[in-house]
């Protein structure tokens, strides 16, 4: 594996391990939801009304992991820091799949 193989692994798994932040930050400051992840109602309690295409589409896709977690009656922060690398994982190993099956496509050796 080439150096900026390395790097980019190693900047990803970082990455991964920092999600957590999304949990703690909100709790530190008492912001509620972490920011962007906003209900239509959160929306709407925010600004006074829920713009069309949010209303439009809110319900058109679920989340693998709600809430980043498989249990919605245990919300420990322990728990949700777990989903959320979890879910960082995936999201990296995702990326980095559809990117290497790209680059396979367009660059033939």
């Amino acid at each position: 594996m080439n150096k900026l193989k390395k790097r980019i692994i190693i900047a990803l798994l970082i990455l991964v391990i920092l999600t957590p932040i999304g949990i703690f930050l909100p709790m530190a400051f008492d912001a509620g939801d972490a920011w962007g992840e906003w209900s239509a109602d959160t929306v709407e309690q925010m600004i006074g009304y829920v713009p069309e295409g949010l209303q439009k589409y809110s319900d058109s896709y679920k989340a693998p992991l709600p809430d980043y977690t498989l249990n919605a009656e245990d919300s420990s922060v322990g728990h949700q820091s777990f989903y959320y690398i979890l879910s960082g994982l995936i999201g990296a190993a995702l990326t980095l799949g559809v990117t290497w099956l790209i680059s396979k496509l367009i660059i033939r050796k």
